[in-house]
């Protein structure tokens, strides 16, 4: 249920902004928009000046007289602003026997139509480096001033990949690395087609090592398979009248001990948890610089009524940034998103990369947006930022549909002159939904066959 509510809340708020620009360009361009929709599909409800807030869909021949009708449709994928003499999602061609009205798309200049069709993705933009400034500005940027491998568990990701505990990352690819965060950048952001050639020291000597760059892809689908050292089991959140409760547990504690065993991951926990759940379990906890100990008795379910998560324990260090400067840092955040998805999406056109491990669909998306948001508000709306992000990058491709797609046809009929035959733009547009529904379909498939 969390999947599917966060992952509504998310869809529903980059396919407003994205609409939005469109909706905003073409009004701010005199032209009239019949349609303002969010999904697609079989209109559930909406409201206009004319019938007023309503169910189902509108009688065939309505005709809104100027009057947008905003609705909210049953296939939440996505959404539409359906423009007045636009061959687009609606696929309504009835104003193709009629000649252009001054209201139209058709009838705009050049510039008018890119202005419009580029809006969308003008929003997408904004919004992210909204983001990016915000948490610039108002909580700076957190660097984990380690390189240091945390508990390497053995038959693990990590251990295949040659990890072992304690191993410190000197360098990746030739570059050396001083925090995690370059760890990460190096690792799995600017590494996307070869095997990453990681030197480590171990045990007073330098090694080499080898990291498939499969193992780094589906790291990033999934979970992180290597953390910073020390890393340690956090209270993320107490259930009211719980075990945990009433022994005092609080959210934002870290689990040092449970029935005398040293926690080294959050699995242990549920482990030893459901092994002792007939009788009181000493817990050693670690609250700000204070150690506190507490003992509690599960319930006969085995449960303590904790949800909890890994997470650093060490030293951070708190960059900040004035306004400007969270400018500047927000566009460099967004320059080094948009080099490495184009970076991927080169990878898949050669296939150097698999598609399913390069793009997620809804499932996926709903995933990680639970577990963002479960992170707190700022990681979800990092996530945010990124969807955001990728949505405005996809979109401005040259492909039937899309943005892009568009613009495309409205680059060839202005060095033409004159306007690209229905016919010809209707067939495109049919061509292009059929494949992205298929395309679709298939990310579905593959994030179902990833569970």
């Amino acid at each position: 249920m969390d999947y599917i509510i966060y992952f509504v809340i998310t869809i529903g708020i980059l396919v407003f902004v994205h609409e939005f620009g469109h909706f905003a360009a073409a009004k701010l361009s005199k032209m009239r928009v019949d349609v303002f929709a969010i999904g697609f599909g079989k209109r559930i409800f909406g409201w206009n000046k004319l019938t007023g807030f309503s169910f189902g869909d509108l009688p065939k021949d309505w005709d809104g007289q100027g009057n947008t009708d905003y609705r909210l449709s049953i296939l939440p994928l996505g959404g539409y602003v359906k423009i007045a003499g636009m061959v687009d999602e609606s696929f309504d061609t009835k104003f193709t026997n009629e000649e252009p009205k001054p209201y139209e798309f058709r009838a705009k200049s050049v510039l008018a139509k890119t202005f419009v069709i580029t809006a969308g993705v003008m929003m997408n933009l904004t919004l992210a480096i909204l983001i990016f400034w915000g948490t610039n500005f108002f909580q700076g940027k957190q660097v984990i001033k380690t390189t240091t491998i945390a508990y390497v568990e053995g038959g693990s990701t990590a251990d295949a990949a040659g990890f072992r505990t304690m191993d410190k990352i000197l360098s990746i690819n030739g570059k050396t690395v001083t925090d995690w965060e370059q760890v990460l950048e190096n690792l799995m952001i600017k590494n996307s087609t070869t095997d990453a050639k990681v030197e480590v020291f171990r045990d007073g000597q330098k090694l080499s090592l080898s990291i498939p760059r499969k193992t780094v892809n589906e790291s990033i689908q999934k979970e992180p398979f290597i953390y910073p050292y020390p890393v340690l089991p956090v209270v993320r959140d107490v259930l009211k009248n719980s075990p945990a409760q009433e022994a005092g547990i609080k959210v934002g504690d870290y689990i040092l001990f449970i029935n005398n065993t040293y926690i080294r991951e959050s699995e242990e926990i549920n482990k030893i948890v459901q092994a002792n759940k007939d009788k009181a379990i000493p817990l050693v906890l670690l609250r700000g610089k204070d150690t506190v100990r507490v003992s509690v008795k599960p319930s006969l379910e085995g449960l303590i009524g904790i949800s909890h998560s890994i997470d650093f324990a060490g030293e951070i260090e708190y960059r900040t940034y004035g306004f400007f400067g969270s400018i500047t840092q927000a566009l460099v955040n967004v320059g080094q998103y948009t080099v490495a998805t184009f970076a991927t999406l080169k990878n898949v056109i050669t296939g150097k990369l698999a598609f399913n491990q390069a793009f997620g669909g809804p499932v996926r998306i709903a995933q990680y947006a639970a577990k963002s948001a479960d992170s707190g508000a700022l990681p979800f709306l990092h996530f945010l930022a990124m969807l955001s992000l990728s949505l405005a990058i996809i979109n401005i491709l040259p492909f039937p549909v899309l943005d892009g797609g568009h613009f495309v046809i409205i680059l060839i009929e202005g060095l033409l002159k004159r306007e690209l035959p229905i016919k010809i733009k209707i067939a495109v547009q049919n061509a292009g939904f059929v494949l992205l529904l298929l395309l679709m379909a298939f990310i579905i498939y593959s994030d179902l066959i990833s569970l």
